[in-house]
């Protein structure tokens, strides 16, 4: 289950200033990721019955994710206008109305998901951030949990305003991944690697990865750290980079065993981050996110891997 935001990316050409419609949303991006390499997924958010949300529906349902009842609705589905620079970074302005319906809360508790993900707008943005909570915290006793807090800057408040809500949520997972520039916007003057590190090392998360862009990434956990090189690839954008690391590092570890709705999976998740090396599984799961989130990078707009291109 991936409960979050469902959006249209519109992708702004910076030498013409042509814009492009693309499906996105950070937990969409996580869910379709999931979809391509082979899980069965429900996706809990608000898409219109326009034709952006048109697109998105079908964006989604193509690879095999499945929207929860209540999701499809008559309001507008939102955008973001996500403006490139020379290297393919985007910045974006967001036009979001974000909660969920009482079908689609509902269908939140409606069996037990093997393991559930959120995180970025809709897990900050009220009135459905409180939703996306309560589901976390009914979540957690039940199957593991994941969280990306994917912050965005431009359509929150000061950082003071949300800390607390980004820590409980952190506390209430198993793996976390975040981004350098998340952590840096959080807790502003701190380094994002000692933040991580704080994270890795409490009752929360077994496992937190920090994403650094082109200089790849660094997973952390209480015993240790470990570098993830990313490889380099000729770049079209960064859109949906993030998303499909995300959904590939989730993939390895629930195909492991490491991350689902039985007891055993959060224990075994402890014991492999309980040393100060990381087994095998771990390595090649870190190893598995940062490939997908290079072949991310080379098309455009958020277009993760299937297994097939991963060679899986």
């Amino acid at each position: 289950m991936v409960v979050g935001e469902a959006l249209t990316d519109l992708l702004v050409d910076p030498a013409t200033g042509v814009r492009r419609a693309l499906p996105g949303g950070s937990p969409a991006n996580v869910a379709l990721g999931l979809g391509r390499l082979g899980h069965p997924v429900r996706l809990a958010t608000r898409v219109g019955r326009d034709v952006f949300g048109g697109q998105v529906r079908s964006h989604l349902r193509d690879s095999g994710v499945l929207l929860t009842p209540g999701s499809v609705t008559g309001t507008p589905t939102s955008t973001a206008t996500a403006t490139l620079d020379a290297s393919g970074a985007a910045t974006y302005t967001f036009d979001i109305a974000w909660s969920l319906t009482r079908e689609a809360v509902s269908s939140l508790r409606t069996g037990s998901p093997a393991h559930l993900h959120t995180g970025s707008v809709a897990a900050v943005l009220p009135p459905g951030a409180e939703t996306v909570l309560a589901a976390v915290r009914w979540t957690a006793p039940r199957a593991t949990v994941s969280y990306d807090p994917n912050l965005r800057p431009d359509l929150l408040g000061p950082p003071e305003e949300h800390r607390e809500r980004v820590e409980t949520l952190v506390a209430a997972s198993d793996v976390v991944k975040a981004s350098d520039e998340d952590l840096a916007w959080l807790h502003p003057g701190v380094d994002p690697e000692k933040t991580a590190r704080r994270w890795a090392e409490g009752r929360g998360p077994s496992l937190v990865v920090l994403t650094r862009g082109a200089h790849g990434a660094r997973a952390w956990w209480r015993a240790g750290s470990h570098p993830v090189p990313a490889p380099r690839v000729p770049v079209a954008d960064t859109v949906g980079a993030g998303d499909a690391f995300t959904a590939a590092l989730l993939s390895a570890l629930l195909g492991a065993g490491l991350l689902g709705g039985t007891p055993g999976c959060r224990t075994r998740l402890r014991a492999a981050t309980a040393h100060d090396r990381l087994p095998p599984v771990v390595v090649g799961a870190l190893d598995l996110a940062a490939r997908a989130a290079a072949l991310t990078c080379t098309r455009p707009g958020a277009d993760p891997p299937t297994g097939e291109e991963l060679g899986l």
